[in-house]
């Protein structure tokens, strides 16, 4: 091309016209005319950029495309709310599912740059926390993979959870500001912007007929200023967006104070609105926190919505097919407020009747719900709504209100239930439960693995199940397939297709194809080299991050997911202690060396998962310089888990820990992942383990412990001290946390793990469930010295996974909630 613009793009995905040269000159273009640079004095970030924004250009061909095809059939949309998109990084993503990888190789090479030298110059983009978040965009990966016309709704952090860094242990917090350096993925909207009323009074007035008409008056505005991130699905047949809204203030500063001399008071304002999108999930320890806690989910809420209604809009005269068009699914309590704010807008602007307002917002909201624990149920005060959001909380007790008289006419001379099922909660002070909001504004409502929603109903809500019984569902979580298999690791992606075809991609469920090959010697060998190349790749970053070596040809042991007490990292460390101490103190040997790695992230105010962690190191620091025993096991943990780092983690995994308390983990998708790359899950009863365990066999899978049942028999009987005096073993291992047995020079600063689980309640059953988990660890490993055996059961893993895929999972909301 003469000109780098001058050429129209082929679409890649249906036809391969576009040329390797034709790639090569637009990335010089864009180098030379986007960032200023020539080949020779870029940057390998540079490059990077050049690269994205070449592709972009295709990218947004696509995306218009897609928004022409989807209006011509005036298809239903569906909008996923959410406050996390775990994204990852999007080059290599989008050059994957373009099929365009190969060719935007070979054009770097013409220019003598390795294409795999620039990928880590991609930031992560953090928007998100964990599980919650990568599922959110796995899922919209599977939307556009399956030509759906659905789209995500966020925040535009500028700075995601926390940069994680480790110092003498301790985890410290850093600012992790993912779009510093203007991610090129990113398309600016502004003639999209919405304005966010906050604050303010309400005015009781009347309208001409003499109805209740209330004003909301002397409101704040923030403006929310949408940018969209283009999400490619498989082939580029179909390319929808995930639209992040970034807060900005109405007035950038107060002309009149900034003349009177108080320069920060003037732009007071603007600093404080565009708070609401400066960080994740601010610390709500306070009341200032709890308040921009609340502003944020409200501006998520109150951007998706108007945006919602005004795409609608634009295609429909009335509100007449607006259920029917259009489908919100709400996931976790997070967006709530989308309930309230659906009608408000009903109610408010269009003027039409609570009951049809009511009855459009009940057929259009769903609603996830992903944890038991109760203090993961969010709660908001009476008075913290009053001041923020008046109006809502007006509405909000018109919904109980009329909730509550069908209950009383259902249940009559029930005061209990009513407590029970109200929205407000009757404490001091009130508070506003925003799952009731959430389980009463929806249609349906869904847990994401079948012993989680069977839980939801017999446990968590069981008032509302009896209430509303077809209004339940179970939808198992997903896990994309191209991203944690396909891109994520390549070699075994090559001899999955060499074996059994090409088909596996568009239809995952073809991988059960796979188990004619579990017991092929050829093939386990072609595996087994898979596997130890991602493992020798995690091996250097282990040793470029933590500054220890580890042996490839040990087991890795693999337990990487967000530090919390019910995830039971602890009873892993536990075992890890037994298994020094029966080393140096009983002669035990090791058959196989193992490698046991950690990663995950605290919250920064959860001092004992924060405890956990330092921990882990210590422990690490003792085994790892004994040369008793670091022949025969390494403890590692690897700081800053994110997606970009999963991608290298998972797929090394030999062992993958699955070990939370039973009943306590909705899904879990970290067993997904490692399992379609060919580990072997050691796990309780809980979550997708289940359904794990009844894809691959129990042959395939090491489970222990108690179960859900078992443990809520116990709840109430329970005494870890028992299990202290009667058990050596446990007791040893919880003496070494108080005496200078292990940690000789920390041992007081483990105390107070020591205390938690033997004078406190041990509230995940970690001393319940020792006994059991150093038995069928030991088993596994055991197990592993068969090399045969053993990539026998990996290969079965990897062949039932295609029923975790997020496709499936779209199928089934598609199906049983959304009718796309």
């Amino acid at each position: 091309m003469a000109n780098g613009e001058a050429k129209n793009w082929e679409k890649i995905g249906e036809n391969t016209l576009i040329t390797i040269i034709d790639i090569k000159q637009s990335i010089e273009f864009h180098l030379k005319y986007s960032l200023g640079k020539t080949i020779k004095n870029a940057s390998k970030q540079d490059i990077m950029k050049g690269v994205s924004l070449a592709l972009r250009n295709f990218i947004i061909d696509g995306l218009i495309e897609t928004e022409k095809r989807q209006e011509n059939i005036d298809s239903k949309q569906l909008y996923y709310l959410s406050m996390e998109f775990l994204i990852g990084r999007s080059l290599r993503n989008n050059l994957s599912n373009l099929l365009i990888y190969d060719k935007f190789k070979k054009a770097l090479e013409l220019l003598n740059v390795d294409i795999d030298l620039i990928f880590d110059e991609e930031s992560d983009a953090a928007l998100g926390n964990g599980g919650l978040g990568r599922l959110a965009a796995c899922f919209l990966d599977s939307i556009a993979s399956l030509n759906m016309a659905g789209f995500g709704y966020g925040i535009n952090y500028e700075f995601g959870l926390f940069k994680q860094e480790i110092q003498d242990g301790h985890q410290l917090e850093k600012p992790d500001r993912w779009s510093l350096e203007n991610s090129p993925w990113l398309i600016h909207r502004p003639e999209y912007a919405c304005v966010v009323p906050v604050f303010g009074r309400i005015e009781h007035a009347k309208d001409k007929h003499g109805n209740y008409n209330p004003m909301w008056l002397d409101w704040e505005l923030i403006i929310g200023i949408p940018y969209d991130l283009p999400i490619v699905g498989y082939e580029g047949k179909t390319i929808n967006f995930l639209r992040l809204f970034s807060a900005r203030s109405s007035n950038d500063f107060n002309i009149k104070i900034f003349n009177q001399g108080d320069y920060i008071k003037a732009v007071q304002q603007k600093i404080e609105s565009e708070a609401i999108s400066k960080v994740l999930y601010p610390s709500d320890s306070v009341i200032e926190g709890k308040r921009l806690r609340l502003m944020q989910e409200y501006f998520l809420v109150a951007c998706s919505i108007r945006d919602i209604t005004n795409r609608y809009f634009s295609r429909h005269q009335n509100l007449d097919k607006f259920e029917d068009k259009i489908a919100i699914q709400m996931n976790d309590t997070h967006p709530a407020l989308s309930v309230v704010e659906l009608m408000r807008l009903f109610i408010d602007e269009h003027n039409i009747s609570w009951d049809r307002a009511w009855e459009i917002t009940q057929k259009t909201i769903s609603y996830t719900n992903h944890t038991l624990l109760p203090e993961a149920l969010e709660k908001w005060s009476v008075r913290l709504m009053q001041e923020v959001l008046p109006r809502h909380l007006q509405i909000i007790y018109e919904i109980n209100n009329r909730f509550l008289n069908d209950i009383k006419i259902k249940y009559p001379n029930d005061d209990e239930r009513l407590r029970r099922m109200s929205i407000i909660e009757e404490t001091d002070p009130k508070l506003i439960r925003m799952s009731h909001i959430a389980i009463i504004g929806s249609h349906a409502i869904n847990g994401v693995a079948e012993l989680h929603t069977k839980l939801i109903k017999e446990k968590l809500v069981p008032d509302f199940f009896y209430l509303y019984p077809d209004r339940f569902f179970n939808v198992t979580n997903g896990i994309s397939h191209r991203r944690w298999l396909i891109q994520a690791n390549p070699d075994l992606s090559h001899i999955i297709t060499q074996a059994i075809g090409e088909k596996w991609i568009d239809e995952p469920e073809n991988l059960m194809k796979l188990v004619h090959y579990a017991s092929d010697s050829s093939f386990q060998e072609a595996f087994a080299e898979a596997k130890k190349n991602n493992k020798k790749i995690l091996s250097r970053i282990i040793s470029d991050n933590c500054n220890v070596s580890v042996d490839a040809e040990s087991i890795f042991d693999i337990h990487a997911k967000r530090i919390h007490e019910y995830k039971r990292q602890l009873l892993n460390v536990l075992e890890i202690i037994h298994t020094y101490l029966s080393i140096i103190e009983d002669g035990k040997t090791i058959d196989v060396p193992r490698t046991y790695i950690f990663s995950g992230k605290a919250a920064p105010g959860y001092f004992m998962a924060k405890q956990i962690i330092k921990l882990i190191h210590s422990l690490g620091d003792v085994v790892n310089h004994d040369s008793r025993v670091n022949k025969y096991i390494r403890v590692v943990f690897l700081p800053d888990f994110k997606v970009s780092l999963a991608e290298r983690i998972y797929p090394a995994a030999d062992i993958s820990q699955q070990i939370s308390t039973a009943g306590t983990e909705a899904s879990g998708t970290g067993n997904m992942k490692m399992a379609i790359s060919g580990a072997v899950t050691v796990g309780t009863m809980d979550g997708a383990n289940i359904e794990i365990g009844e894809a691959v066999g129990n042959d395939n899978i090491y489970f222990f412990g108690l179960n859900a049942e078992e443990i809520n028999l116990m709840k109430n009987s329970y005494s870890p001290k028992d299990y202290y005096n009667k058990n050596f073993a446990i007791k040893r291992v919880m003496d070494s946390l108080k005496s200078k047995i292990i940690f000789k020079k920390e041992s007081d600063i483990f105390v107070f793990i020591y205390n938690m689980l033997i004078n406190e309640k041990d509230i995940y059953f970690h001393l319940a469930d020792f006994e059991s988990y150093c038995i069928i660890r030991n088993k596994a490993f055991k197990d592993y010295i068969d090399f045969s055996s053993w990539n026998s059961k990996a290969i079965i893993n990897i062949s039932r996974m295609g029923k975790f895929t997020s496709d499936r999972s779209i199928r089934n909301y598609s199906e049983k909630i959304w009718n796309l």
